[in-house]
């Protein structure tokens, strides 16, 4: 028969002893990381929520804006606006918080243009084709710093979920069953010490007049 579980020896009920002290530590290591985890979520949470909201405000805003631009000043004026074409390097720089990696987005120039670069003469087009063009490049730097607050809410809930699931493993599988084998390993050497008594018990003569007293 295959044997189940470690020998019940003194070595394994200490080992098992050992063993269940560090489980436990670990636990209350899992536990306070949780609740730091926890905090800064909600610490991270309604900032992440008011700017996407507000993402959201501006991009109804700019858009509303290119219709009017359009209306005003046709595709042309809107297309030379966007005019000359340029990279938007970003940099994206690492950050930590409670053991969590995550990156701070950052533009290496501001994303808003001044009237003097863009493609036409100021006063060539429509007021409303320049608010166009404005609200479109705030809105980049809006997202990103919403991208930001993003990649670390994000990062954090998976840290928070990761947490979660090994206390769990601890708390429900690992400590149920190290306790179970080390009730079953306790029960056993008891059961040998009280058969190794009687055997000594039988195995020992009686001392000299205590059979004639009985």
């Amino acid at each position: 028969m295959r044997r189940q579980g470690p020998p019940p020896t003194r070595h394994e009920l200490l080992r098992g002893r050992r063993r269940l002290e560090r489980v436990r530590r670990g636990e209350d290591i899992l536990r306070r990381r949780r609740q730091a985890l926890v905090a800064e979520l909600f610490r991270l949470a309604r900032p992440a929520a008011d700017t996407r909201a507000l993402v959201e405000v501006r991009a109804d805003e700019a858009y509303e804006l290119l219709l009017e631009g359009l209306a005003a000043g046709g595709g042309g004026g809107a297309t030379t606006l966007g005019s000359p074409m340029r990279p938007l390097t970003v940099v994206l720089e690492p950050v930590e918080q409670w053991g969590v990696s995550a990156v701070q987005v950052e533009a290496t120039q501001p994303v808003r243009r001044a009237p003097s670069t863009r493609g036409l003469a100021p006063g060539a087009t429509s007021p409303a084709v320049s608010a166009t063009a404005d609200a479109f490049e705030d809105l980049v730097d809006l997202l990103l710093d919403a991208a930001s607050k993003e990649v670390a809410l994000r990062r954090l809930g998976q840290a928070l979920a990761r947490a979660s699931r090994q206390l769990n493993t601890l708390e429900r599988r690992v400590e149920p069953d190290l306790e179970a084998q080390i009730g079953r390993t306790t029960r056993i050497l008891e059961e040998r010490e009280r058969e190794d008594h009687q055997r000594l018990k039988l195995l020992v003569p009686n001392r000299p007049g205590e059979a004639s007293r009985r």
